[in-house]
């Protein structure tokens, strides 16, 4: 069994610690994983994006060129990397800064209202955990319990910060659910 999920957004918009959350998850469940980070002018507001391959047998090639599953945390991101979805696969969408759809009959979508929900929990900023959480969810790519103590984890440095995460964490579940 091998999976690959892309990751992709804005600069800062968490990116590549939800693919980093979601790498440490499928290694705890003794997976072996590959993570490739995209760095350069995402930092600066572009397009930034990640990929996650997890296997149970050893991974041939971190590089992926049709990923099984897409987040995407907006628009730009999507028209980008949608296109390349394997068909049967998902795609999850930040339907807050994404008014439109993937328009493929082939794959199905997740319409995740990230960064209201975020708002309506505080702050934007747990937009990430939001939709990385209702991918895990919808996709079954790993263990939800242990995704959420690698989010604890992540943020052991942070106390303060944990309640929020974990109400987004939550938020992000109930999504995938309805």
């Amino acid at each position: 069994m091998q999976k690959e999920v892309m990751f992709a957004g804005f600069g800062g918009q968490g990116i590549l610690l939800s693919a980093k959350l979601l790498a440490y998850a499928a290694m705890k469940q003794g997976l072996e994983v590959a993570w490739v980070p995209s760095y350069g002018p995402e930092m600066r507001g572009g397009t930034a994006y990640c990929t996650v391959v997890i296997s149970d047998i050893r991974i041939g090639s971190p590089i992926i060129k049709n990923p099984t599953y897409l987040v995407a945390m907006n628009r730009p991101s999507l028209e980008k990397f949608a296109p390349n979805v394997k068909p049967g696969g998902i795609v999850v969408i930040n339907s807050s800064l994404i008014p439109v759809r993937s328009e493929r009959d082939d794959i199905s979508e997740l319409l995740v209202p990230a960064n209201e929900e975020a708002i309506n929990l505080g702050t934007v900023r747990c937009a990430n955990i939001i939709v990385l959480s209702a991918f895990a969810a919808k996709s079954g790519m790993v263990d939800t319990d242990i995704l959420r103590q690698c989010v604890k984890d992540n943020f052991a440095s942070k106390k303060k910060v944990i309640p929020l995460n974990m109400k987004a964490f939550d938020r992000g579940m109930e999504i995938a659910e309805d």
